[in-house]
């Protein structure tokens, strides 16, 4: 992905596998596993080098309280990319539209409304930008693409290879995910590099999960806590692609390798691939939020995902924050939401067990 420091957001591409995992494949000696894994490589290259300026985008753009009326019901729109690579392709699903034969735009549509549903009714965001921003999506993108984007306007959903990766709609939080880098994108704008950009991966984590755990009605102790699971496909070993309640166990594959992602600073992971290790170091405020949530137990989103949510659009994180930056703000947040008391002392606990100084 691009770094986003000093830029506006909209330069931001981002994709759910990270580079590690396709780099894995591409080296396959099998070309049913490799081929593809090439493929998408080039394809997410070619993306990151052309990306172009399509709407300005500024950090602490417009909240909820400056939505009009129209922001309260999503606008949701559905394009067939047809197994090409021209974008955004046919509609074939607007908004109020009845469900189809084709299981991938159903999907799709529904997880922009699950993702839309859990901003408004739980945060009074207002779709992703917090004015009521049309969400499109285009399924079917190129053949065998192994990864699902958001470019900074849209969705993108490959199919998969159905070796190792099946449909890129199937798991409700790749969803949320991908659309909270938009959020992001309209708030923190944090830079897509080291600590920073994995906060950035960490933030869209939490919020897929979360948006996953809202429509399912989980409580924190029901969740699975997995990112992409169902994902994987039947020969691979493994159950998502990462793990919020054990960082490092998501896969243990003869292709894949093993999850390589840390749970606290002691396996922090120093290197300059993938913009600073930012899918991988994201691992670690992943397990300090699932941490926080098990320990203040219901419904996760009601007071742990809050206190995300406030340090994400407050307007004090910077760009280029810091794991100890944000767990800082993260208990200046609990204790403003929520006051001195088991929020604020939860909120300090997480971070210390893996081993993030919060200055409390």
């Amino acid at each position: 992905m691009t770094d986003t420091s000093g830029t506006t957001a909209h330069s931001v591409f981002c994709t759910i596998v990270p580079p590690h995992i396709l780099d894995k494949l591409a080296g396959a000696e099998d070309p049913v596993l490799s081929g593809p894994a090439r493929r998408t490589i080039e394809a997410d290259s070619s993306h990151r080098t052309r990306r172009t300026a399509a709407a300005a985008t500024v950090r602490g753009a417009a909240g909820p309280a400056q939505a009009d009326a129209a922001g309260k019901t999503p606008k949701r729109t559905i394009y067939d990319a047809g197994h090409g690579t021209q974008l955004p392709g046919t509609e074939v699903r607007a908004e109020g539209g009845q469900p189809g034969k084709d299981a991938t735009v159903n999907r799709a549509y529904a997880g922009l409304g699950a993702t839309f549903d859990l901003y408004l009714k739980a945060y009074g965001r207002h779709s992703i930008d917090g004015k009521g921003l049309a969400l499109d999506a285009s399924v079917h993108y190129d053949r065998k693409y192994n990864n699902a984007f958001w470019d900074g306007s849209q969705m993108v959903f490959g199919d998969g290879d159905g070796e190792v990766f099946l449909d890129f709609t199937i798991p409700v939080d790749v969803i949320g995910h991908e659309l909270t880098h938009g959020v992001t994108q309209y708030t923190a704008n944090l830079a897509y590099s080291g600590q920073s950009g994995a906060l950035n991966e960490s933030v869209s984590d939490v919020f897929g999960s979360l948006i996953k755990q809202y429509a399912l009605g989980q409580t924190a102790d029901q969740a699975d806590w997995l990112i992409g699971a169902g994902l994987l496909a039947p020969r691979v070993s493994g159950v998502a692609l990462r793990s919020m309640k054990a960082p490092g166990t998501a896969y243990d594959d003869d292709v894949l390798g093993k999850d390589p992602q840390p749970a606290t600073m002691k396996g922090y992971v120093r290197t300059t691939d993938d913009n600073g290790g930012v899918h991988l170091n994201s691992g670690i405020p992943n397990h300090a939020f699932y941490l926080l949530a098990t320990a203040l137990g219901g419904k996760a989103w009601e007071r742990a995902g809050q206190v995300w949510y406030d340090t994400l659009t407050g307007g004090e994180l910077a760009a280029g924050a810091s794991f100890a930056d944000f767990a800082r703000l993260t208990v200046a947040s609990a204790r403003s939401r929520f006051g001195s008391g088991d929020e604020e002392e939860a909120v300090t606990k997480a971070w210390s067990t893996v081993g993030v100084p919060t200055g409390a």
